[in-house]
Order: structure tokens, then C-alpha cells, then sequence
């Protein structure tokens, strides 16, 4: 498992780097790429991996998992995740240029995108929670070292109170 580290200013450039190329690609096949995640959030402490969400009207996937395909992306299912179709850069060139990052292909109407999204914009609208987050997965790590299912455990309750005071945050926003 890759270690947590504090904020790092370069993830939103690091981002960018990569939205720019898929979208050169993707072109009008996709309505949004949206930085998603700890490292979305300034302040978190994360592991410095950016992850992706590229939001498509649902009759696109076949395309969009094409045209990724000729990026050097493989389609790995959702691996148990719905709404989410995760791809892997196999594309040794490709990934030597890049930052570390995740990939994924949500529909537009994805509840597990809505979560993500809601995620990162209470958590950079809440600064105390962002601290509280951060110093449970320090002290996760230092626990638990480089054991990647107690790490994800030992934080999944917090993540999970914090999804559902945003996805509560953003239905009274959107009403």
C-alpha cells in the first residue's frame, strides 16, 4: 500500500495533466471529468494517487470504453462497486508520463457518483472534518503499515458519516 502523505499543491495540476488528455479523446462523448477523492480536497492527507470520475450519459459507455481503449485504458469491471466501471492505464509509455491515478466511468445519474461528488464539496466546505480524516489515516497507517484492508476498515466509518452528511447537505441544496 502506498503511504499517506500530507496535501500536495501539485494534485490539482496533476489532474489536470491527465483530464486534459482524456478529453482531448473523449471529446462531446463525455459531459464531465471530475477530480474525485482525498486528493481533490485541499488539506487532506491522501494517498498521492488522483482519482478520475469521467461522467457519460449511460448509451455511451461502449464508445467512451473504446476510444479509452485506444488511449492504452482496460475496462475492469466495477469491481464491486455500481455505477462505477473502473479502467486501468496498461499503457507502459503512457503511465511513465503520467501521475499515479484511478479511472472510472460513471453515468451521469450514478448514486455512487453523486456520493463522490458530494464527498469532496462538503469535505472543501468543511475544514474540520478535513483534520479529523486526515489524522485518523496517519494514525491508520502508522497502526496498520502497508495492511491495506485494516487501513480501508479502520476509516470506512468515518467515510461513511461524512458521505452521509453530504449526500444530506446536497439534497437540501438541490431542493
Amino acid at each position: 500500500m502506498t503511504l499517506v502523505s500530507a496535501y500536495n499543491p501539485a494534485w490539482p495540476s496533476w489532474f489536470l495533466r491527465i483530464r486534459d488528455l482524456v478529453a482531448e479523446k473523449l471529446g462531446p462523448t463525455c459531459l464531465a471529468i471530475e477530480h474525485v477523492g482525498s486528493t481533490a480536497v485541499p488539506g487532506m492527507t491522501a494517498k498521492p494517487i488522483i482519482d478520475i470520475a469521467v461522467v457519460i450519459e449511460r448509451s455511451m459507455f461502449q464508445i467512451v470504453k473504446a476510444l479509452l481503449d485506444e488511449l492504452g485504458y482496460r475496462h475492469q469491471g466495477d469491481l464491486g462497486i455500481q455505477g462505477r466501471e473502473a479502467f486501468n492505464l496498461e499503457n507502459s509509455g503512457m503511465s511513465a508520463r503520467l501521475p499515479p491515478h484511478h479511472l472510472y466511468v460513471c453515468p451521469r445519474e450514478s448514486e455512487e457518483l453523486k456520493s463522490q461528488i458530494a464527498f469532496r464539496d462538503y469535505l472543501r466546505a468543511h475544514p474540520e472534518w478535513v483534520l479529523r480524516l486526515s489524522e485518523l489515516k496517519r494514525s491508520l497507517c502508522e497502526q496498520y503499515g502497508a495492511e491495506r484492508e485494516a487501513y480501508m476498515e479502520g476509516k470506512s466509518a468515518m467515510v461513511r458519516e461524512i458521505t452521509c452528511l453530504a449526500l444530506q447537505e446536497s439534497t437540501k441544496r438541490d431542493r
